[in-house]
């Protein structure tokens, strides 16, 4: 992986980095603001609906570690290691915890009229769609695995070869 992409996706991470922090801070109290304020169906949701939202950005900030550390690893010529899966698995394991959070959003605001049930369906599709991302690190994941063992077959074998020459 070059440098400039390297420093390119890293500049990502961070922007992204502190768009959470950012709405861990700002947004999330603001929410919370709007909520005490709220009548009717949303009112006894408000504590579920601030522990959602603040889970779902802690999700987003391990995931955001975990590809920095991951993008470390590829600069330093590492990735191709057992310990890279440490990382993958910390990903799969906040993508299906992001999954079934917004799951959990879906199952807070169906009952009642607060919200429509077509928003309700459309967030379920959103919990599919990030277990759907879980999925295919998932199968990423066994590529790298598949990897790691070519390497050390190659490895062994330029071993080998070194001991005949």
């Amino acid at each position: 992986m070059g440098r400039l992409t390297v420093l390119a996706l890293r500049a990502v991470l961070v922007a992204l980095a502190a768009g959470s922090v950012f709405v861990q801070a700002v947004m999330i109290p603001l929410l919370a603001a709007d909520l005490d304020g709220a009548e009717g169906d949303l009112v006894h949701l408000r504590t579920p609906l601030l522990v959602v939202f603040f889970l779902g950005v802690v999700t987003v900030q391990v995931t955001l570690v975990c590809v920095w550390r991951l993008v470390t690893m590829v600069r330093r010529g590492t990735v191709f290691s057992h310990a890279a899966f440490r990382y993958v698995h910390i990903v799969i394991g906040a993508l299906v915890a992001a999954a079934l959070l917004v799951f959990s959003l879906a199952v807070l605001l169906a009952p009642g009229e607060a919200v429509a049930p077509g928003i309700v369906l459309l967030i379920c599709g959103v919990s599919l769609a990030v277990l759907g991302v879980a999925l295919i690190v998932l199968v990423l994941r066994m590529l790298l695995a598949q990897a790691v063992d070519r390497d050390v077959e190659a490895t062994a074998l330029r071993a080998e070869l070194d001991e005949v020459i």
